[in-house]
């Protein structure tokens, strides 16, 4: 897919419109039983249903046919930037999303806390989703069984729930981040051995299989978060800026530390939400508040994803009504431009993210209105947008709201 961003940056003028991209995590699904009903097909969404009636909808994929799209990959496409020219690890967007300064040649690694078996076999990837308190505790633990490793400082930081974060310092040499999976995204195997896939990495995969080593000894005590499992090393990457690229004043409201941090990474201001995914009122507050302040908005609701990962339709369907029932609060604000989609699609079925292509829905005044009725994976599959890569929608969103000047004569 061409690189559309240095096109975009020439065509694009501020104007006084306003977008709202709304990002419903991992929305995309699949049927449990044959000839059953998508968790969005399951859910009653009547405020979404009529706004499908009044828009264009259509599908995305995020990467490319059958690849099924990480959390970063999915939003970069999202964001116009294509994800498989302008990469990074899900350990940079962590840190930066929590507050972490990484200096050139640091490595940050995202962790997830397990629990393992006597014989190391992984019984659960995610230690049965501890709490934030309980992940601070076993942080503290770790910091005190772990400052360095061969004289390589090492800090270590709570993310959320069985999310951490691990930051090994570079000295005098950069540290390379070329490095495979401890993860192995599965249960009922042991975790891989961390391997360079360079020479400058090899000294990182060292250190990472240390620290796995004597993270195992620091929580041998523990019932349940007995281990750690690592993906997404990443050095320090670099983007053209999201406002500079659009002409738009952006500001991102999630809760979840890794999107704040890819929103970050890209120019957005994070604003200051409420944390509890379970309660929106805290990003419609900031939302309502900041609305004069801004021209973009990137909202984002993350439980529509780790539901799927939970392998829990019921629960899932659920937080889609949610959001359902918080979408005329987003409409009386009367953005010139809504837009709602997934990042990736993550079926209750499967456990986890999939290649699916995912829905999309984008309103505003000037758009032709579709066939589809609602903003589910059937109906989206007859709109007028047909099926079209990811960095497609932020020139979509941008030429609705008349953000976009003629290219050429």
């Amino acid at each position: 897919m061409t690189d559309l961003i240095p096109v975009i940056s020439d065509l694009s003028k501020k104007t006084d419109t306003k977008i709202v991209l709304v990002v419903l995590d991992g929305v995309g699904g699949l049927p449990m039983t044959p000839g059953g009903p998508t968790e969005l097909e399951a859910a009653k969404t009547p405020f979404l249903d009529a706004l499908a009636a009044q828009s264009q909808l259509g599908q995305l994929e995020l990467v490319g046919p059958g690849i099924t799209p990480g959390s970063g990959p999915g939003h970069l496409s999202l964001f116009g930037y294509e994800p498989l020219q302008y990469t990074v690890g899900r350990g940079a967007l962590s840190a930066v999303g929590i507050g972490v300064k990484l200096n050139a040649g640091d490595v940050a690694v995202r962790g997830n806390f397990a629990t393992l078996a006597p014989d190391r076999i992984i019984l659960d990837r995610r230690a049965g989703r501890p709490s934030t308190e309980k992940n601070e505790e076993i942080v503290a633990k770790l910091r005190a069984a772990i400052t360095e490793i061969d004289a390589t400082p090492v800090e270590i930081y709570t993310e959320s729930e069985h999310r951490f974060v691990v930051v090994f310092r570079a000295g005098t040499e950069p540290l390379g981040a070329n490095i495979s999976d401890v993860d192995p995204q599965v249960t009922g195997v042991a975790p891989r051995i961390a391997q360079a896939d360079d020479e400058a990495s090899q000294k990182t995969a060292n250190l990472v299989n240390q620290f796995v080593e004597r993270a195992e000894a620091a929580l041998q005590g523990e019932p349940q978060v007995n281990g750690v499992l690592f993906r997404g090393y990443s050095d320090v990457p670099h983007f053209p800026q999201f406002n500079d690229v659009y002409k738009l004043t952006a500001a991102c409201i999630a809760a979840y530390p890794m999107y704040k941090g890819l929103a970050s990474l890209v120019g957005m201001n994070v604003l200051d939400v409420e944390s509890v995914e379970d309660a929106p009122e805290g990003k419609l507050e900031a939302l309502k508040r900041e609305w004069d302040n801004y021209d973009f908005f990137f909202f984002h609701v993350k439980k529509t994803d780790s539901t799927g990962e939970d392998g829990n339709f019921d629960a899932k369907v659920k937080k889609i009504e949610l959001f359902d029932s918080i979408l005329p609060e987003i409409l009386a604000l009367n953005p010139d431009v809504l837009a709602v989609v997934g990042d990736h699609s993550t079926p209750s079925k499967l456990k986890s993210h999939s290649w699916h292509p995912v829905p999309v829905l984008i309103h505003g005044s000037h758009g032709r209105n579709d066939d589809a009725l609602r903003f589910t994976e059937k109906e989206a599959a007859k709109g007028s947008l047909g099926l079209r890569h990811g960095t497609a929608l932020m020139p979509l969103l941008m030429a609705n709201a008349l953000k976009l000047e003629k290219y050429g004569a």
